[in-house]
C-alpha cells in the first residue's frame, strides 16, 4: 500500500492538498483493508474505510469505489461530479477531469467500461456501459462514448464519434 500511495503522490507532483490525491489515498486503504487478518479487525478497518470513503465523497465530489481496478500513474487532475462504477478497469498512466461518469449503461447488467493504458478522459465526458477503451486513447470533453474506442483514437460528440488520432511525424 505504501508503494502504490509514495506512486500517487509523486503523480500528483507531491501536492498533498490535491483533492484527488486524497481520494486515491482512500481508494489505497480502501485495498489494503482486504488484505488485514483476522476477520474482526478487517470488519473494523472496513468501518474506518466507509467513513472514510464517504467523507471524501462529499468533500471532493469524486466517488472511487476500492473495487475499482486501477493502474500506475492514475490522475484526477480536477474534482467534483466524478462517478466510477466499483466493475470498472482502469490502466496505467490514465487522467480524468470533473465532471466524468464511467459506469455502468443499465443496472441489470452490471458491466462497466474497461479502460487501456495512456487514456485522457475530458471533463464532463460520459463512458457506460460493457465497452473497451484502447490504448492511448483522448476522450473530449462531454463526449457520451457508448461504444468502443480502438488504440490511437480520438472519440468527441453526444453520441460519441471515433476518429484516427494525429501522431507527430
Amino acid at each position: 500500500m505504501f508503494e502504490n500511495v509514495r506512486s500517487d503522490l509523486r503523480a500528483y507532483r507531491g501536492d498533498w492538498g490535491a483533492q484527488g490525491f486524497w481520494a486515491m489515498l482512500v481508494y489505497r486503504y480502501g485495498r489494503w483493508r482486504y488484505t488485514v487478518r483476522p476477520a474482526l479487525l478487517r470488519k473494523f478497518f472496513s468501518m474506518i474505510y466507509r467513513i472514510l470513503f464517504k467523507l471524501v465523497q462529499i468533500v471532493t465530489g469524486i466517488e472511487l469505489p476500492c473495487e475499482v481496478e486501477i493502474g500506475r500513474n492514475f490522475v484526477i487532475d480536477h474534482f467534483g461530479g466524478i462517478v466510477v462504477s466499483g466493475y470498472t478497469r482502469i490502466g496505467d498512466n490514465c487522467r480524468i477531469r470533473n465532471g466524468v461518469v464511467i459506469g455502468l449503461k443499465n443496472t441489470d447488467d452490471p458491466c462497466a467500461p474497461i479502460i487501456g493504458n495512456d487514456v485522457d478522459i475530458g471533463a464532463g465526458a460520459k463512458l457506460l456501459g460493457a465497452i473497451r477503451v484502447g490504448n492511448n486513447v483522448v476522450i473530449g470533453a462531454n463526449a457520451v462514448v457508448l461504444g468502443d474506442v480502438p488504440d490511437n483514437s480520438i472519440a468527441v460528440g453526444v453520441p460519441a464519434v471515433v476518429k484516427p488520432r494525429k501522431t507527430a511525424p
